[in-house]
């Protein structure tokens, strides 16, 4: 059995349905490394070391997740952190098809690396963090859809100035 996965995102921010994701595949493997993407074609609020801290102070209580970024192909990083398990998250079916496209590309770049889907609970599933932003930006109470640490920090990222 492999037991090393991949957890792959850009994470601006993490959602609880992020770690609910997460929370299932560290019990189904040894070590999971939720490995945070640098997206150029993506404008993102947090930058990358502030999204690997946020996600390292969001995953403490899990034992074996360990948190990194990355900048290759994610089968290359896959395979440098020894890796055979891509873990994605799907809450809709609207989110299939990318993914379905992705694994089945990643297949094809690195056929020794399986992707696997997990779904979050089904209270999670409309979570997005695009969604979250926007909320937090127009000062709603995100508190039950982040972990606190999230909350805390985009709350600083959109305060007012006086």
């Amino acid at each position: 059995m492999p037991n090393t996965a991949i957890y792959p995102g850009s994470f601006d921010p993490l959602t609880n349905g992020h770690l609910d994701v997460l929370e299932r595949a560290a019990a189904l493997f040894s070590k999971v490394i939720l490995a945070v993407a640098h997206h150029t074609d993506k404008d993102s609020l947090f930058t990358i070391p502030e999204r690997v801290l946020i996600a390292r102070e969001s995953v403490r209580h899990l034992s074996n997740v360990e948190v990194d970024d990355f900048q290759t192909l994610l089968v290359d990083y896959a395979r440098q952190k020894g890796a055979r398990v891509i873990v994605r998250g799907l809450r809709a079916v609207s989110d299939f098809e990318l993914e379905f496209q992705m694994a089945l590309m990643n297949r094809t770049l690195a056929p020794q690396v399986e992707t696997i889907f997990l779904m979050p609970k089904d209270s999670y599933s409309y979570l997005s963090s695009r969604i979250i932003k926007r909320i937090a930006f127009l000062g709603g109470d995100i508190s039950s859809f982040v972990p606190a640490y999230v909350e805390k920090n985009l709350k600083k990222k959109y305060a007012k100035p006086a």
